[in-house]
């Protein structure tokens, strides 16, 4: 067990860049699947995530190979070796701890016809049930039940069909894009989930062969063809690590340029803290956050893109913690996002949780203490809190950190931040 010993006291300052997006290069590795030869991902964060699911496509039969860029932010190049007949089973063992292992499972059914994916894990943020995959696949002709742990899906072939997402679910709309992709006629997906990264994934598979009309908007239509082709791609660059920085520059009162962050991808994170009295700039290649006084409570509702990003709440509850007044933190999406708030109120934080709520009062400063990252988001918020604390902060289980934020410990250090990974058994 390792953690991080922050120190806090001092501002972010000075460049750090963003490679490519968590959620976006997990399901790009798995559109791979959708064509036989050798598939490169560009700017692929080095994380551990992407090794899972690199195991994951190994067990399916593929080489799988990650060349490290040597850039600082932990980016590479990912080349995924898909074999004529790939297997068509995943294991729980690697399922379980990584919730993206599910997006195999629309390639699998649509180029091999079968599919045996065990259920999947992950961050423990609330209900994130499976079935709209699961009635998205169904109308598009599949048949699917679940025994023993594993969802067993079978469909000869896929016909087109029209699908209506209950909820602009990222995961429903990427698998069943990639279902829809080598499927039959012509299939419309209605209240598809607009992120960048569903944009992303239309772009590869565009490269790759695909027909599909309507990428960031609500309704995608897909003309289905019979095969694709393996292609070289870059993914897009990770808004909520960009995002993280952005806060992290106001919390600490700092100055920072995110290299590579789309200002079109954080429009309301940005704008939220413009309200919060921070200076916000597009430069070359980036955007330019800057801090000299303490901030304005500002208040933030989590929606579907292009709203407030539910994985930046937990920066958000923690830069309301240190700002000005009372700022109210309303969560739309994942009702288990709230998790993290005991551990921020053990740094001293004055934060009331009311159903899907959280009224913060802020304070000058916060009070170090031993805290638990729940998941990668409410890690990376506590390591933001524990940098505006007194003393060292340490905060454990920082595996779900690594999980989502490459380099994340050198990154801050050369911001000029005072953190350390150490042995658990060598903390404090």
């Amino acid at each position: 067990m390792q953690c991080f010993e922050v120190t806090g006291g001092t501002a972010l300052t000075g460049r750090v860049r963003v490679t490519g997006a968590k959620n976006s290069a997990l399901k790009l590795m798995a559109a791979a699947l959708l064509a036989s030869g050798r598939t490169t991902v560009e700017e692929v964060p080095d994380i551990l995530d992407v090794s899972i699911m690199s195991e994951v496509l190994r067990r399916l039969g593929c080489g799988v190979t990650y060349e490290r860029s040597g850039l600082s932010g932990g980016g590479g190049r990912v080349v995924v070796d898909v074999p004529d007949d790939p297997a068509t089973e995943t294991d729980y063992d690697l399922v379980r701890r990584m919730r993206a292992s599910i997006s195999v499972l629309g390639p699998l059914v649509a180029r091999c016809g079968s599919a045996r994916v065990a259920l999947p894990g992950g961050d423990a943020i609330g209900s994130r049930g499976l079935d709209m995959h699961i009635s998205g696949l169904e109308r598009l002709g599949a048949s699917i039940h679940s025994e023993h742990g594993f969802l067993v899906a079978s469909a000869p072939r896929l016909r087109g069909t029209s699908i209506w997402l209950d909820f602009p679910s990222v995961g429903a709309t990427e698998n069943l894009l990639m279902a829809a992709v080598l499927a039959e006629g012509t299939t419309v997906i209605d209240n598809a989930a607009r992120e960048p990264e569903i944009v992303d994934i239309c772009s590869m598979l565009a490269a790759m062969g695909a027909r599909i009309d309507g990428a960031g908007t609500s309704t995608l239509t897909v003309e289905g063809v019979t095969e694709l082709a393996p292609v070289t791609y870059t993914t897009v660059p990770d808004r909520i690590v960009a995002g993280t920085w952005c806060i992290g520059a106001v919390m600490t009162r700092g100055d920072v340029v995110v290299e590579r962050a789309v200002p079109e991808h954080l429009a309301v994170p940005l704008d939220k803290l413009v309200g919060a009295g921070a200076t916000v700039e597009v430069v070359d290649g980036g955007v330019r956050v800057a801090m000299d006084e303490r901030p304005r409570g500002v208040d933030v509702v989590t929606l579907p893109f292009p709203g407030f990003p539910t994985d930046l709440q937990p920066m958000a509850v923690a830069l309301a913690a240190v700002s000005t007044g009372t700022a109210l933190i309303t969560e739309n999406v994942f009702e288990g996002r709230f998790m993290f708030v005991n551990e921020l109120v053990r740094l001293g934080a004055d934060v009331r949780i009311d159903g899907h709520h959280a009224v913060v009062r802020g304070r000058e400063r916060l009070s170090s203490a031993p805290v638990v990252a729940t998941d990668i988001r409410a890690g990376a918020g506590l390591v933001l809190a524990g940098l505006v604390s007194d003393g060292v902060t340490e905060v454990q289980d920082v595996h779900h950190v690594d999980r989502g934020y490459p380099d994340f410990v050198d990154q801050l250090r050369g911001l000029g931040a005072e953190v350390t990974r150490v042995d658990r058994a060598d903390a404090g």
